[in-house]
């Protein structure tokens, strides 16, 4: 297996949302997608508890039935307000530009998400609809480490990830065609994983710090 030996701050800073550089015809080692695991259960959980579960996806027949919701999802989302074709309001040349290619490679995964080889869907146990933000947050917080734990290794073994949640559109129609008893576990995510084409990826364009940065206060400045 190859390593890319990326230094903390390369990892952290060149994990991107993988999409059109998504191999879709190389099938992905179950044995890295073991390793991925095995170094995200390493992850903090609330009280400790470790309650989360993981359910690998490879069979193509369940691949092609999340991509039928997914598809169906996408379709209701990209009409939504604050959804990627429609989260910017500014006038920035270079930001309007760089939505426009994160709505195409969005819209050319949702098109080819029957081809994703790995879909991994991070479970929680119990339903989290109506919680308390305290515990939810708590719950998630319990969750979102180790997804992007698994990420992170992955993005070292030169495979490529992608964060989704459409399909929670129709979780319940997902819990059925995975075997996952609806009323005692909540689906979190869809994590599209696959084979990197090219190991090469930068830092993204974000905005200066300190335009969102608030220290002490709301507003507060550090300088």
């Amino acid at each position: 297996m190859t390593r890319l030996n990326l230094s903390a701050d390369e990892l952290l800073t060149t994990t991107r949302a993988v999409r059109k550089r998504m191999d879709f015809d190389v099938p992905v080692d179950p044995t890295l997608v073991r390793e991925c695991l095995e170094i995200a259960l390493q992850s903090p959980t609330g009280s400790n508890m470790q309650a989360w579960q993981w359910l690998v996806v490879t069979d193509a027949d369940k691949r092609a039935a999340l991509a039928d919701l997914y598809k169906q999802g996408w379709e209701m989302y990209v009409g939504m307000e604050g959804s990627v074709s429609s989260a910017y309001k500014g006038a920035d040349a270079d930001r309007i530009a760089q939505q426009d290619r994160v709505l195409d490679s969005a819209t050319y995964m949702a098109e080819n998400f029957h081809r994703i080889p790995v879909m991994l869907i991070p479970i929680l146990p119990g339903r989290l609809d109506g919680l308390p933000n305290m515990a939810a947050a708590s719950m998630y917080g319990s969750i979102l480490p180790g997804a992007w734990s698994f990420m992170l290794a992955a993005r070292e073994r030169g495979l490529g990830t992608s964060w989704t949640t459409i399909h929670l559109m129709f979780e319940q129609q997902a819990a059925e065609i995975l075997g996952i008893p609806y009323e005692e576990f909540t689906q979190c995510a869809l994590i599209a994983c696959g084979q990197a084409i090219g190991t090469e990826f930068k830092p993204a364009k974000r905005p200066p710090l300190d335009t969102v940065l608030h220290w002490d206060s709301w507003g507060g400045s550090a300088s």
